[in-house]
């Protein structure tokens, strides 16, 4: 196995600049996702990896050596694709020993019949079937092996090709969206399946996704993209809990974290009718915006709480998110409540609830993170 290093990546289409000087490490053994909205350059920053694309300029680094002019065949990465891309002819035994059959064995000695006239080669091939054994055990479709593709679910194929890229021991695993052909159960499953392969394998994997669920439940760091940058590169608690740019708060989080207008004047935070102290003196600013997520909100009838008109509900069973119309709020109100609320909750009810100052995030109108304000808040002012 081993590390990845990307250096001031970037890769135009044309006269349009799709990766702006893209840094980053991937340490051995990690479990590194590239999310981010379609369109955002993930999966093309992916291809420079594996080599199907050359980048404009920069360099890529396996290992502590540098194949930017190395073609994708000499890499020595293994590439998962959404697609599954099997050889619908063959069996599941034959496509997981492809990858060893073209190392392995010259043009003559593939030839089924010839090939196997000799003793040296008859045992190439014994020792490549055995490795296909041991991949498909390691993988529960050992039963599967004499299956062509046609007979298999999307999971099965999912795991075939997770096989024949498992055969090769390559230093890195490459994953393109491997989960989006599949219905949402096989997804989660199969996104369980392929964390317990990385602790198995101890392997270094770069995995692509749109789905946010996937990468915080896998990884050992997110990089959220944007229009061909990265905007943050951290372990998903760090990326939900502290985001540094706006659009990475609003993209990491289900629901949405909540965002409002507000401003500083008078030594508070404004926010609609309620104002938030500050401990020491700051400069006014407008045009801020305050990101809260649903379970930092609850209701509550204490004074001082915001009020607001209950327009939808989503009772998930073990949890509760009550969606509320609040005057002087730019936006609806999301929070999580307990589902035994669910009695007391009706749309078009009134309600109260109260923010959590020490979960304020508060962002500039550039997006990013303005902490000196956050520092400010005073944490002894309750909740209420």
């Amino acid at each position: 196995m081993a590390n990845l290093k990307l250096e001031q990546i970037t890769k135009s289409f044309d006269n349009e600049l799709v990766l702006k000087n893209i840094n980053l490490s991937v340490a051995d053994g990690e479990f590194v996702s590239l999310v981010g909205p379609s369109g955002c350059g993930k999966s093309t920053l992916l291809r420079v990896i594996a080599g199907l694309e050359q980048q404009s300029s920069g360099s890529v680094s396996i290992a502590g050596r540098n194949v930017s002019g190395v073609r994708a065949a000499d890499r020595d990465l293994s590439m998962v694709f959404q697609s599954y891309a099997l050889y619908p002819h063959l069996t599941v035994a034959e496509n997981i020993a492809i990858p060893l059959q073209m190392r392995r064995l010259n043009a003559r000695q593939r030839i089924p019949l010839f090939g196997c006239a000799f003793k040296r080669t008859r045992e190439k091939h014994k020792d490549i079937a055995n490795e296909v054994v041991n991949a498909a055990k390691m993988l529960e479709i050992e039963a599967l092996l004499d299956r062509k593709p046609g007979q298999l679910s999307g999971g099965q194929r999912q795991r075939v090709a997770l096989g024949r890229a498992i055969v090769r021991n390559p230093a890195a695993f490459l994953f393109d969206e491997p989960l989006s052909n599949l219905d949402a159960k096989l997804r989660v499953q199969t996104r369980c399946e392929i964390a317990e392969l990385h602790r198995r394998l101890g392997a270094t994997f770069v995995y692509v996704t749109h789905d946010q669920v996937e990468a915080m439940t896998m990884s050992s760091r997110i990089a959220v993209m944007m229009r061909g940058e990265i905007l943050q590169c951290a372990a998903p608690d760090v990326i939900y809990e502290d985001p540094e740019d706006v659009e990475v708060a609003e993209f990491i989080g289900s629901p949405k974290i909540n965002i409002f207008s507000a401003n500083i004047r008078d030594g508070s935070l404004h926010l609609a009718n309620r104002s938030f102290p500050l401990n020491h003196s700051v400069a006014a600013e407008t045009n801020l915006r305050v990101g809260v997520r649903p379970e930092s909100i609850r209701l509550s009838s204490s004074d001082g709480a915001l009020a607001g008109r209950v327009v939808h509900l989503e009772n998930l069973g073990s949890e509760l998110f009550v969606q509320i119309d609040t005057p002087g709020l730019d936006s609806r109100v999301v929070l999580r409540a307990f589902p035994e609320s669910r009695r007391q909750l009706a749309v078009g009810n009134i309600v109260s609830f109260i923010f959590n100052p020490g979960k304020l995030l508060v962002f500039g109108s550039d997006g990013t993170r303005r902490r000196q304000f956050e520092a400010a808040l005073d944490p002894q002012v309750a909740v209420a």
